[in-house]
Parts: structure tokens; C-alpha cells; sequence
């Protein structure tokens, strides 16, 4: 069983970020509220090559906040943990604070 996976290419390994089910001040949210499609990546491949050859690098870091497509992504399923697989271009955007 792999401990690590390293993306090829310009995919981006992300594990979804799960909503509160609670409020700061103890209210319970219903799941039917509308929340951010967000995750944090988790690992990044090195990038694409253009028409020329040269490398492209991925614009993400381990680390970053990402907002998600509703849909997409592969699942990935490593040491009893879940992620999803994406490439670059399909992440909609970073969030930032």
C-alpha cells in the first residue's frame, strides 16, 4: 500500500475540508445550508510542458485553501483516508483570509 502519492504532471491531490456541524455559539447547522466546496492541498505534481518543451509549474502549494468544482475529481483512497485527485485547471480558484 503506497504511504505517499506524488500527482503527475499538473494534478493536485486535495482532502476535502468538512463544514461544522455546529455554530461558534453551539447552534446546530442543518446540512441543507449552503457552504463552501472547499479542500487544502495535500500534494502537487510538478507542472505541464508546453508546445516548446518548457516546464510549466503547478500554481498551488501544499498547504493552500481551494474551492472545488460541485462535480469531478478522482477518488483516491490512501491509509484509510480520503482525497480527491484534479488537475490544476479544474480547480475553480484559492481562497485566501
Amino acid at each position: 500500500m503506497a504511504k505517499r502519492l506524488i500527482p503527475s504532471l499538473n494534478r493536485v491531490l486535495v482532502e476535502k475540508l468538512l463544514q461544522p456541524k455546529k455554530s461558534a455559539g453551539g447552534i446546530l447547522l442543518p446540512e441543507t445550508t449552503k457552504q463552501l466546496n472547499a479542500a487544502k492541498v495535500i500534494a502537487v505534481g510538478p507542472g505541464d510542458h508546453d508546445r516548446d518543451g518548457k516546464l510549466i509549474p503547478v500554481s498551488l502549494n501544499e498547504g493552500d485553501i481551494v474551492l472545488l468544482p460541485e462535480y469531478g475529481g478522482t477518488e483516491v483512497k490512501l491509509a484509510e483516508k480520503e482525497y480527491l485527485l484534479f488537475r490544476e485547471h479544474d480547480i475553480l480558484g484559492k481562497l485566501e483570509e
